[in-house]
């Protein structure tokens, strides 16, 4: 899962709240596995059904992309006017995943192990949730995020009303924690013993999502590879009682699924995951640098691999550096680190060398955003790249500006994407990639970052915490 830049304890019983430096401004055969961590894991606090009763907030944005296909399209979004700073607000951490949308909060995770519920229009703290002590960077195996905490994308649930966020603690535990966005008050948590049993060497960067009665969490490992970790996904009933399910790549050793968008959904409840480089360079597929098709049970139904997966494991050069993006017409275009880009039947994946059509694209890394037939992927040099997919045919009808590397969504007739290295937010024109406006942040950004959108602002998680801007 090495991202390959050069080429381009125990937890807090109760809610906190203020307190923050605020400052704000105008598989068939599926392989699953248990494992324990070291050390006894924190006590269960599960879900009962009294807890909160009533209506819930509904979300514009619930979830990374919007969507459980992640699509990365924002409902009511007008054209937009100037781009402003309408408020920024520091927080404890930094905030990795996407902003979450929810009544009139936003809600952000950061990297102190902190959930907290901001005033969409003011960015004042409404809550803060503390739920854990993160692991500084000095006492992992290897990793570039200090201190590690919440980096994943959480997930709100309308029907109970929960945000759901996994949480790395001291002792390397992987905790599942349920936060009532009302008040904050931490209503759930439980512990995710690794599947793979290495839970030092795991991390959790995939976007949460909700399914069927569960929260399914997916895990590679730490920037570097180093460790005998192997990518899995959990599902964890919303209730937090009861059994969890897993699937772990059959690889000898590494195999992540990192890409931060977190599986991807279809229709009828098959979840898509793009799987990195594994150990093996041989002749013996090993489900690695692949698309992976799971059941809600996890079990593997398909997979789609590269002719030339061996050689893309020996060169770092695997698909698990985006997620698959689904088409409407039941296709998938997944990119990755090769360039090359390949359209798939979601329904038969077709094994090994089995795309419908494959091209060259651009290396790809973050989350891609889909409109009808259209893919934007997040390209890592060259720019970002609106591909078609029309006549079931790989074709790049434009590029947007070289140093825009985040991860796009759309709105507005716009596509939205950050210079994450220069704290630049770019407005491009969807048709024709052309910029239509672009403001300096005066911020940094975490890796592949991405932003949510409703109604006239967009809201990005930065290295300090949380920046709305206003006039999309």
């Amino acid at each position: 899962m090495r991202l390959r830049l050069a080429r381009t304890a125990r937890l807090a019983a109760a809610a906190l709240t203020g307190g923050v430096l605020a400052a704000v401004a105008g598989c068939s055969g599926g392989s699953g596995g248990g494992g324990t961590p070291a050390g006894s894991a924190p006590p269960a606090r599960t879900l009962t059904p009294a807890a909160g009763g009533g209506a819930h907030p509904a979300a514009a944005w619930p979830t990374y992309g919007r969507d459980v296909a992640r699509g990365g399209v924002a409902a009511g979004v007008a054209v937009p006017g100037p781009l402003t700073v309408s408020w920024r607000v520091h927080l404890d951490g930094a905030v990795y995943g996407q902003p979450l949308l929810v009544g009139n909060l936003v809600i952000a995770a950061t990297e102190n192990d902190s959930v907290y519920g901001l005033d969409q229009a003011t960015g004042a703290v409404a809550w803060r949730t503390h739920v854990g002590t993160p692991v500084p960077l000095d006492s992992l195996p290897c990793g570039n995020i200090d201190p590690l905490g919440i980096t994943g994308t959480p997930v709100y649930d309308p029907a109970n009303g929960l945000v759901y966020a996994v949480a790395e603690t001291t002792g390397y535990r992987h905790v599942l924690v349920g936060v009532s966005v009302r008040d904050g008050s931490l209503l759930l948590e439980r512990d995710i013993p690794a599947p793979d049993g290495q839970p030092r060497y795991d991390q959790q960067r995939p976007a949460l999502t909700i399914a069927g009665g569960r929260v399914y969490v997916a895990f590679g490992g730490l920037y570097g590879d180093c460790g005998p970790y192997r990518g899995s996904v959990v599902g964890v009933p919303v209730s937090g009682a009861g059994p969890m399910i897993s699937y772990v790549v059959p690889v000898s050793r590494e195999g992540a699924i990192w890409g931060t968008a977190g599986p991807v959904t279809g229709p009828d409840g098959t979840m898509y995951v793009s799987v990195g480089n594994g150990s093996e360079t041989g002749t013996s597929f090993d489900g690695s640098d692949s698309v992976t098709a799971l059941s809600p049970g996890l079990r593997r139904t398909g997979i789609f691999a590269p002719s030339t997966w061996a050689d893309d494991n020996a060169h770092d050069l695997d698909l698990g550096s985006t997620q698959p993006a689904l088409l409407p017409d039941g296709m998938l275009l997944a990119d990755g680190k090769s360039g090359t880009a390949y359209l798939v039947d979601a329904a038969h994946l077709g094994g090994v060398g089995g795309q419908v059509a494959r091209a060259a694209v651009c290396e790809a890394y973050g989350g891609a955003a889909v409109q009808g037939s259209i893919v934007y992927e997040p390209c890592a040099q060259g720019g970002l790249a609106a591909v078609s997919t029309a006549g079931h045919q790989i074709r790049v009808l434009w590029r947007g500006p070289s140093q825009a590397q985040g991860s796009p969504v759309l709105g507005g007739g716009r596509v939205w994407i950050t210079d994450y290295q220069g704290g630049t937010l770019y407005e491009l024109d969807q048709a024709t990639g052309a910029t239509r406006d672009s403001l300096n942040l005066d911020t940094t950004f975490p890796h592949f970052s991405s932003m949510s959108m409703t109604g006239s602002h967009a809201f990005l998680g930065t290295m300090e915490g949380v920046v709305a801007v206003g006039g999309v």
